[in-house]
């Protein structure tokens, strides 16, 4: 039996009391037959037997208070770890078997055996911009399409705005971006329309790189970071064999690095294919994870957010404050 499970009943049972505690029947006064002294022993047993009922009924107590506390409890799983750097990679439109399992995506089905994979992990919507906004901010924010928002729209909490608040950095790197703090609607390959942070207006744009700005030397890397293929290295408009050589070629020395500094590489997709739930591939790899983990519990982007805020202790915005933290896959 888990330890959780043995606090979780200790704590469920009710405790005995003076009254379900089997004493033996005992005559209102000592029978002609019995002594003084065999009554007294017969007394002193029946004290024994109360003290030893008190006792456990508060042990039993304290053990509750101690699950009640979380200790050993599985509610309580322990905390997420505190990462140096993560990188969030956003790609586009596939459902969890289109990916992982699919020898079209090999690098990525890598990355899930040498770290850990989400096998219940799901989007939030259609199309793909409200889940951009969900994952940053906890709420689709009113968009409910793709059409293009006007910058800085909203001053609603967000990923960014609370890690600044909390002292840590942020940015993102946006492939085929046409400047530095662009908010052009499209351009190219480029689409405004995966890259949320342009809506919020305590958001700096100057926190909007070309991913031509990513760093070689990783440790400056900024605390959080997103990362944003353009629409065809997402797999929105070219193959998933596209995607996964994208993301081995651009990425996979972060990845390598990651694995040895204290760094977190999470992969995840803003929506399947309108064919599977929404289910979606979201993968995690670097030194913070245990190598080969998996987990079924059901997640969705609320929930990856709230495990980001989470790991830094800042608030939590939208629906990431009733979301619930990534569990079971981190190291030891």
């Amino acid at each position: 039996m888990p330890t959780g499970q043995f606090y979780s009943d200790a704590a469920r049972a009710a405790p005995p009391s003076r009254t379900e505690t089997p004493v033996p029947a005992t005559p209102a006064s000592p029978s002609s037959t019995e002594s003084p002294t065999s009554h007294r022993i017969r007394r002193s047993r029946r004290r024994k037997v109360t003290a030893l009922a008190g006792a456990f009924a508060l042990a039993t107590a304290g053990l509750g208070v101690w699950a009640g506390n979380g200790f050993g409890a599985e509610a309580a799983a322990a905390a997420v770890p505190t990462p140096d750097h993560v990188v969030v990679v956003v790609f586009e439109n596939h459902a969890y078997d289109q990916v992982m399992g699919s020898s079209s995506a090999p690098y990525l089905n890598s990355l899930a055996s040498g770290g850990a994979g989400l096998t219940a992990s799901y989007a939030e919507t259609h199309p793909s911009q409200p889940n951009y906004y969900a994952l940053f901010s906890g709420d689709t924010q009113g968009v409910t399409d793709d059409s293009c928002v006007d910058p800085g729209f909203s001053d609603a909490p967000n990923l960014a705005s609370e890690l600044t608040a909390a002292g840590k950095s942020w940015a993102s790197y946006n492939e085929s971006l046409p400047s530095e703090g662009s908010t052009t609607c499209k351009s190219g390959t480029y689409a405004q329309k995966h890259n949320p942070w342009f809506g919020f207006s305590n958001v700096s744009t100057g926190s909007a790189h070309t991913f031509d700005a990513f760093p070689t030397d990783f440790s400056k890397l900024p605390t959080v970071s997103f990362v944003v293929p353009n629409l065809c290295s997402d797999m929105h408009d070219c193959s998933v064999s596209t995607g996964d050589t994208w993301v081995k070629d651009h990425l996979k020395s972060y990845a390598d690095w990651a694995k040895t500094h204290n760094s977190l590489l999470l992969v995840t997709f803003d929506e399947d294919n309108r064919l599977s739930g929404n289910r979606i591939p979201t993968v995690l790899y670097g030194q913070p994870v245990q190598a080969g983990s998996t987990s079924d519990t059901t997640y969705n982007h609320y929930d990856v957010l709230r495990t980001l805020e989470d790991m830094y202790g800042t608030a939590h915005a939208g629906r990431a404050a009733d979301a619930k933290d990534i569990s079971g896959i981190w190291a030891g």
